[in-house]
């Protein structure tokens, strides 16, 4: 009996917690995400059809010796004369319960493209992993709304 009211309260308190936290709805990410590190990018996530995707609207460092900074190391040859100023990296995710799935982002510093979920931390923290393979190899980053 002590036992099914310790796991009782459990239960109650982890319920109280997410909704203190309320709930994500499936458009929440939609806007403008900050991102941080060597070269801050603003990254606006819409919606595209029933997914969701992301591009680059403000770059800190837009130009390289002068000129729109391209896609140069991306693999398809044909591709690397694309300005990353307005390229799309987030592509295809659906939403499922409290998170972004099925996407992928692509990191034109790199020219790769990782297998990526979105979760929001809160109303204005996303935080964004990318990864190959399975989530446990990979990259977190946290942008901020």
């Amino acid at each position: 009996m002590k036992y099914n009211y310790l796991f009782a309260l459990v239960f109650w308190m982890l319920a109280v917690a997410k909704a203190a936290r309320g709930q994500t709805g499936a458009e929440d990410v939609i806007g403008v995400w900050q991102t941080h590190g060597d070269k801050p990018a603003k990254v606006q996530i819409y919606k595209n059809g029933d997914r969701y995707d992301g591009k680059i609207i403000f770059l800190q460092f837009p130009l390289d010796n002068g000129k729109p900074l391209l896609d140069k190391n991306n693999p398809d040859a044909g591709r690397q004369t694309r300005p990353v100023l307005g390229l799309v990296i987030l592509t295809g995710f659906r939403f499922d319960t409290d998170e972004w799935t099925d996407g992928d982002i692509y990191d034109p510093e790199k020219g790769k493209t990782y297998s990526c979920t979105m979760t929001l931390k809160d109303k204005n923290e996303l935080k964004v992993r990318g990864y190959i393979g399975i989530s446990l190899i990979g990259r977190t980053e946290v942008w901020t709304r």
